[in-house]
């Protein structure tokens, strides 16, 4: 079969990955990872990245958590946005199954499982495009809420001009969206080439030859000389995402760029010149980043010399409508069936829900509707099993605890500040945020979702805030 999709299977039990790869190698070339950490580095040794990916949760070094399944999971889509996950675990509780989801894995799927249905829903969700023009809309970004009218208008402000532009936003939002077709194909550098680069999906060994070439010899296997992308780029657009993982020893050389827009290829001395418009991305908080030490306040000011916030959908309001309408009508001509329809207590349902993997999981919420509910009306029940409830807020309590605990808060600090003439604030209140964090963990026996409850906070943000202690 000429052509064959790329399957990732990532499993610690070599039996399934083995048993697997020979159910699919007739229809998928297939490559496997036991372990996170492998999986990663060899994503960055791939020519092309997987368009498909059947992911265990139990991975080493926790084996019975699904902590980094759950990991793994954000860090593909980094990656590659247009992966298709289909989640294969024994850790099939519907907490899990929901949280997967919400995460942006299209599918979950309990072990044991029947290999043809796995096959079955490979290809349902290789069936569904995801090309940027369609998740934009034939008319661009697809909203009329206050903060896509405030997106427009920046976007209308900044996207002829030369300047690098940062754009901020949360997984799942639409960032990539906004650079290509906003920033780029709106724009009077339409015509001229538009070159994309995710910073966390190359090795950084690797990094700098494919941001600014290499000489021939330069390093072992640069059998001939070659352009970067810099130079590829020519006038158009050099679109760099997750800036905030590009190296601590890159960070100079982007600079420098940014500044005259000078370069050199490795391995050369030769002094090239780049006119290439820059536009950076990032879910991170580059002005933390700075505070901690891994990333340069000065190359910060040059990339943002304009910033651009894309919403989150729970800020959206009503487009979450207008998305799905959107969306299920272009799923539908895809799947050459009738769209499906909401009962109208499914769509206040809709509009209530949070979304806290964004459009990404709008989006895959709808390819599953759409396989599942052809031409039929949605119930709110068959609706709420999509949803991860587990992301809502409880606000029940929360804002009465919070009330009580005011006075204690604020006699606290009072008491701090008269003991210590001089505080760090922002790691004051990340020790503190911590302290709560490991607390309420205590408390929940471990158990992140009641814990992120507790908290009153979803449980998606619990998992980034852990998550940073170890980039700390």
């Amino acid at each position: 079969m000429p052509n064959k999709p790329l399957l990732l299977i990532v499993d610690d039990d070599p039996l399934i990955s083995d048993a697997l790869s020979y159910a699919f190698a007739a229809e998928f070339d297939v490559v496997t990872s036991h372990a996170r950490p492998h999986c990663l580095a060899l994503l960055r040794q791939l020519r092309q990245a997987p368009q498909a990916a059947l992911v265990d949760l139990g991975l080493p070094p926790q084996p019975h958590r699904p902590d980094e399944g759950f990991a793994l999971i954000g860090e593909l889509l980094a990656h590659a946005p247009e992966m298709k996950i289909i989640v294969l675990s024994g850790q099939n509780g519907d907490d899990n199954a929901r949280h997967a989801r919400t995460l942006g894995a299209v599918e979950f799927v309990g072990k044991p499982c029947d290999p043809g249905r796995l096959l079955t829903l490979l290809r349902q969700a290789l069936a569904f495009s995801d090309d940027e023009t369609a998740a934009a809309g034939p008319a661009g970004l697809i909203g009329e809420s206050l903060p896509m009218q405030r997106l427009r208008l920046q976007l209308a402000q900044y996207a002829n001009l030369s300047f690098p532009v940062l754009i901020e936003g949360e997984s799942g939002s639409g960032k990539d969206i906004v650079a290509s077709r906003c920033l780029h194909q709106q724009t009077e550098r339409h015509d001229r080439p538009f070159l994309a680069l995710n910073c966390a999906a190359i090795s950084p060994s690797l990094l700098e030859p494919t941001l600014f070439g290499h000489a021939r010899g330069a390093f072992t296997g640069a059998t001939t000389a070659r352009a970067g992308y810099f130079e590829e780029a020519g006038e158009g657009t050099l679109f760099l995402d997750e800036i905030g993982e590009l190296p601590s020893d890159l960070q100079p050389k982007l600079l420098r760029v940014l500044e005259n827009g000078e370069y050199q290829r490795v391995g050369e001395t030769q002094t090239r010149t780049s006119k290439a418009r820059i536009v950076a991305a990032t879910n991170r908080d580059l002005r933390q980043e700075i505070k901690a030490g891994r990333f340069r306040a000065d190359l910060y000011h040059r990339l943002s010399v304009f910033t651009v916030s894309v919403p989150p959908l729970r800020d959206m309001g009503r487009d979450r409508l207008l998305l799905l309408d959107h969306f299920r009508k272009l799923y539908a001509a895809q799947a050459q069936c009738q769209p499906f329809a909401l009962a109208p207590e499914a769509e206040v349902q809709w509009l209530d829900y949070l979304f806290p993997g964004n459009v990404r999981e709008l989006r895959n919420i709808v390819i599953r509707l759409t396989a599942r509910y052809p031409g039929q009306a949605v119930t709110r029940e068959q609706l709420l099993a999509e949803f991860d409830t587990s992301e809502e807020v409880d606000r029940s309590n929360h804002v009465d605890s919070a009330d009580i605990a005011d006075d204690q808060r604020l006699q606290a600090a009072l008491k701090h500040l008269q003991t210590s003439p001089r505080i760090d604030l922002d790691a004051t209140l990340a020790n503190w945020e911590r302290s709560y964090i490991e607390a309420a963990l205590e408390l929940c026996g471990g158990n992140v979702s009641q814990a992120a409850r507790r908290l009153g906070i979803n449980r998606t943000t619990l998992y980034n805030r852990m998550e940073s202690w170890h980039r700390s």
